[in-house]
């Protein structure tokens, strides 16, 4: 019985000391890594990375958000064929988004309370291929 009780407070609290530490965060910073071959192909081209428009006012969107709220970066990869988007979550209980280059949701591959997502992804995490971070909330 005592585990019934206990277990869920521990993830209550542990979830509020990952929030609380991130109240320092500072929400105006845009970081954009690439890997190594999209940094070169870009510094040949003399290109800046270009994303939609919807991402852009999302990611203006988290700016708004409390800091245990906000997300912590978005992530660009290739998956199927096509580029799309993964927002991390502040907190191990918030789905972490997956969205297209139109921005429509497309489901999340893990996070949430039993950390498996929402299902409708389930080989994003094995499949999926890390392009570069378009967005990451900074700490000051």
């Amino acid at each position: 019985m005592m585990k019934f009780i206990f277990v869920p407070i521990a993830i209550m609290l542990s979830c509020g000391s990952t929030k609380s530490n991130q109240a320092a965060v500072n929400s105006d910073s845009i970081v954009v890594t690439m890997s190594a071959d999209q940094d070169s192909l870009d510094r040949q081209t003399n290109t800046m990375a270009k994303i939609p428009t919807c991402l852009q006012n999302k990611i203006d969107s988290f700016k708004l958000k409390e800091s245990h709220e906000m997300p912590q970066k978005v992530v660009e990869y290739t998956y199927r064929g096509k580029t799309v988007y993964y927002v991390v979550m502040p907190c191990c209980d918030f789905y972490n988004e997956v969205y297209d280059d139109h921005c429509n949701f497309l489901g999340a591959p893990d996070g949430g309370f039993t950390g498996l997502g929402d299902g409708k992804l389930p080989d994003f995490l094995k499949e999926a291929k890390v392009k570069k971070t378009i967005w990451e909330a900074a700490v000051k």
